[in-house]
């Protein structure tokens, strides 16, 4: 990784003009760490702003105080030229959007900085290093690679992609060295409690009544390995939640005896999100993920398949029942 760093600070110190993106419905891990990075490079006398393909959404604000976060149909003209296009928490451009790959043509060079997996000839002229439990830890490292000081602005938005993508620290990637940037970023002044409140919001009685009536659905195979809950469109809108107010509800299933792969499916239109948990690294539910079309951790991970809950969920486990066998 060594030689990644040294390769992405003389793709800095020779660029002017850089974009900044990460994938087409960013978490607070590609928000965060597209935003401090940006603010870092500016600090540096760089030209530098982050287009995503959509406007950012409105509970993501707070983090972005510079407003360094656009959009493509408000920025798609910027630059004539791009001397660096970054894209951060993925390494596959058709994540990014259609729009915002068009700027990718623009560009004299590219440069992903992630911590999915990967194949090894992509990790090894990009900045991907799957032994982060963040994007944003890898971020906070580069950042200090540059020599640049992280000021409160760019640790809020990092330790607030950290905890999202560690549910608090929960994951088995999480290492010391996720505590030793961690503490780097208190050492600004944030504070955690405020910080974790500001990223999950006040959250009005519907949302806990959705909840209950989520988890009130939970089923778990004849074996007591396998645990799933599912929610419709219907039931988000009828409770006033948001489709981000949700994220969070599969982790509850984490704490049931026995289980080692949990599963909440999500009605999108006419096809169902799944993501997948696992309870310890005896099972990768990232290799699950891509047999069924997607792709993640192995502790951590989501696909999208057509159809509907009633056909999709119980083909689903028994294919996930047969992986575990």
């Amino acid at each position: 990784m060594t030689r990644n760093i040294d390769r992405f600070k003389k793709l800095i110190e020779k660029a002017n003009n850089i974009v900044i993106t990460t994938h087409i419905f960013p978490d607070a891990d590609g928000i965060g760490s597209e935003i401090a990075l940006c603010m870092a490079l500016r600090k540096l006398g760089k030209n530098a702003i982050c287009i995503n393909e959509e406007k950012l959404f409105d509970r993501y604000r707070y983090l972005d105080p510079d407003g360094v976060i656009t959009n493509y149909n408000d920025s798609k003209d910027y630059f004539d030229k791009i001397d660096l296009f970054i894209v951060t928490d993925t390494n596959a451009l058709p994540r990014i959007g259609k729009n915002v790959q068009e700027l990718v043509l623009k560009s004299s060079e590219l440069l992903f900085i992630d911590h999915h997996p990967c194949p090894k000839e992509i990790a090894a002229i990009h900045c991907v290093d799957s032994t982060k439990a963040a994007t944003g830890e890898l971020v906070g490292e580069l950042i200090e690679a540059l020599g640049v000081k992280l000021d409160k602005k760019m640790a809020l938005a990092l330790y607030t992609s950290i905890i999202i993508d560690t549910s608090s620290f929960r994951y088995p990637t999480v290492t010391g060295n996720t505590h030793r940037i961690v503490a780097k970023l208190m050492d600004t002044g944030i504070s955690p409690p405020q910080a974790f409140n500001q990223i999950n919001g006040v959250k009005q009685v519907e949302y806990m009544k959705l909840i209950g009536k989520v988890l009130s659905s939970c089923q778990m195979s004849p074996n007591g390995k396998v645990a799933w809950i599912s929610l419709t469109e219907e039931e988000i809108e009828s409770f006033g939640c948001e489709t981000e107010d949700t994220h969070g509800f599969i982790n509850h299933l984490l704490i049931l005896e026995g289980i080692e792969v949990a599963c909440m499916f999500r009605e999108v239109g006419d096809k169902v999100k799944i993501s997948f948990r696992s309870v310890n690294q005896t099972v990768d539910v990232g290799v699950i993920a891509q047999a069924l079309g997607g792709g993640g951790h192995n502790h951590s991970a989501a696909t999208i398949i057509d159809g509907n809950l009633a056909k999709v969920i119980p083909e689903v486990i028994e294919k996930i029942e047969l992986m575990i066998e």
